[in-house]
């Protein structure tokens, strides 16, 4: 790995304020994002990214490129559930198995944000179709979860509807906010949306780190009520990202010759959601516990990511 690369990305004013919010759950202080507050920054967030993505995507042509990078993206968010779930299926229950297959299948919006910053302060772009296909990898995962559950569950009165949880996963807060940022970045005026970029654009990166110091206080709150399910969970949920993110970085070069869309599906792979499929399995899986698999998620990979991931993954890119 370059360390030079690994010492800037720790040195982020934004990943800083993640590490904050870890000191300041430690110290037991009353520091605190309200939850409406942290609420409409995602939102945010959210907007901002697929808002940028449409207007992007606008200005470049539809290539054979693109095409191949959806097909890529559909296809990671097919197969990393099924392995993972039968890599689970030893130690854990289906339910269980079937909820963490479907977030490690799934994608972590604030991963891919966080990555859109350290691009940015490594001056590479990346292509606006990336929010697109960030956005359609969500509901695959979490319907071959969902899949995976109805056919190994020996009770006939779990099964779930599936075309329910299809709409869902597609109507989830974050992937219509997602999507339809992205749909009105596109069809905008270019002249007009010129008028929003200082909101989209020259702040982005102070909600980004706001955001970043809650999400710090959530994943300290989190790990340690997960302690309790000792070191599998816990080398598990270390070693998807590490195999899915390496393995990704390298197979994207056949892809994209661009180095911000391989680091974007490297995230997109080695990222778990803690957000939309917790969501999901609710109605899916009520028997599996939200204790698991959302801190595995929240509390290990997630900050796997974003501290010595995204500069592992740039350093294979590279090679």
């Amino acid at each position: 790995m370059d360390l030079e690369l690994l010492v800037r990305n720790l040195t982020n004013p934004t990943l800083l304020f993640f590490c904050l919010g870890i000191l300041a759950q430690v110290l037991k202080s009353d520091l605190e994002v309200p939850e409406t507050s942290a609420r409409f920054i995602a939102l945010y967030l959210l907007f901002a990214i697929g808002f940028k993505g449409g207007q992007e995507l606008v200005h470049n042509p539809l290539t054979p490129e693109i095409g191949y990078g959806i097909a890529f993206g559909l296809a990671l968010a097919t197969i990393i559930p099924l392995y993972t779930f039968f890599l689970l299926r030893t130690r854990l229950s289906v339910h269980d198995a079937g909820a963490i297959a479907a977030a490690y299948g799934s994608v972590s919006a604030v991963t891919f944000v966080t990555a859109d910053s350290f691009l940015e302060l490594q001056n590479i772009a990346y292509g606006g179709h990336m929010v697109a296909i960030m956005a359609l990898m969500e509901a695959p995962a979490i319907i071959v979860g969902v899949i995976l559950i109805g056919r190994y569950d020996t009770e006939a009165s779990q099964k779930s509807d599936l075309g329910g949880i299809v709409r869902h996963s597609f109507t989830n807060g974050s992937v219509l906010m997602i999507l339809g940022s992205l749909v009105i970045g596109i069809i905008s005026d270019s002249e007009q949306a010129e008028g929003i970029k200082p909101f989209t654009n020259d702040i982005f990166k102070g909600f980004l780190a706001i955001f970043l110091l809650e999400m710090g206080i959530v994943t300290a709150r989190r790990f340690a009520a997960f302690r309790r399910y000792g070191w599998f969970a816990s080398l598990f949920a270390l070693a998807m990202p590490l195999v899915n993110g390496s393995g990704v970085a390298w197979l994207s070069g056949f892809i994209s010759q661009s180095a911000g869309d391989r680091l974007m599906f490297a995230v997109l792979a080695a990222g778990a959601s803690y957000i939309a499929v917790p969501a999901a399995m609710r109605l899916a899986a009520p028997r599996s516990d939200p204790g698991l698999y959302i801190p595995m998620a929240l509390g290990v990979t997630f900050p796997f990511n974003i501290t010595l991931g995204l500069p592992l993954y740039m350093s294979i890119i590279r090679l």
